[in-house]
This record gives structure tokens, sequence and C-alpha cells, in this order.
């Protein structure tokens, strides 16, 4: 009965498990690792003109590999999800190469309505059309 009490004590005390702690993130070595993911990425974009217009089609499969890259860093770093690190390597890439890049607009107001108002006029027509057919059968 004592030894129960004492092992109840013990599991109370320090949880009963192995308590798993997580280690830090190692900055440094993240962004020693992530400039080798740069240099590839700079590499691959020397030649696409991004000072003059937009690269992103052309360099789409660039652009996953270096995604895959930061990820695979901040992974074995410890660093994912730390101090917003990962999104600030992909700000300063966006702000160097993409800022001439358009952004999605909404496309003009003649064509929003075009294909709007079919929709809601239709549906409120379609209450009337109910109490015509109603009417007429009875």
């Amino acid at each position: 009965m004592v030894f129960t009490a004492y092992l109840l004590a013990g599991l109370l005390t320090y949880g009963g498990a192995s308590r798993r702690t997580v280690p830090p993130c190692d900055q440094h070595a993240f962004y020693s690792n992530i400039d080798i993911c740069l240099s590839d990425f700079n590499r691959s974009l020397e030649s696409s003109g991004h000072e003059q217009s937009c690269p992103w089609p052309a360099v789409k499969s660039s652009y996953n590999r270096l995604k895959a890259c930061v990820d695979h860093w901040a992974i074995s770093f410890w660093c994912k999800g730390h101090k917003y690190l990962v999104d600030d390597v992909f700000l300063g890439v966006h702000q160097k190469y993409f800022s001439v890049c358009d952004y999605n607009r909404d496309p003009p107001l003649t064509t929003l309505l075009t294909l709007i108002l079919p929709g809601v006029i239709a549906t409120f027509l379609i209450p009337f059309l109910c109490l015509c057919i109603v009417n007429v059968e009875t």
C-alpha cells in the first residue's frame, strides 16, 4: 500500500513520461544554409531579366526548389515557425525579384455586371414565374 502511494506520488510529480524538449532554433546554421539555397536561386534568375518584366511563369520550378530547400533547412534546424524566419527569406526574394509583377485585379465593371446580373435577375423572377404557373393551373 505504501509502495502504491509512492508510485502515485512519483507519477503525479514527474508526469510518468519522459518530457520531450525541443532544441532551440539554430539561426546561424539556418541562415548559412539558406545562403546556399538563395545562391542557386539567384543563378537561375540571372538570365531571366527580372528587372524589366515579371519572371514568374518561367521561374516557377526554380522557386519551388527554393521553397523545398528553405523548408528542409527550417525543419532540420528547428526553425520552422520560429520568429518568421522563413517568411522573411521569401519576403526578401519577392521584394528583389517579383516587385515588377502585377497584382491580380478585378475585371472591368461591365464584365462583372455581365456575369453577375443574369443570376440576380433570375433569382428575383423565378418566384413570379411560380406564381403565374400556379394561378394558370387553378
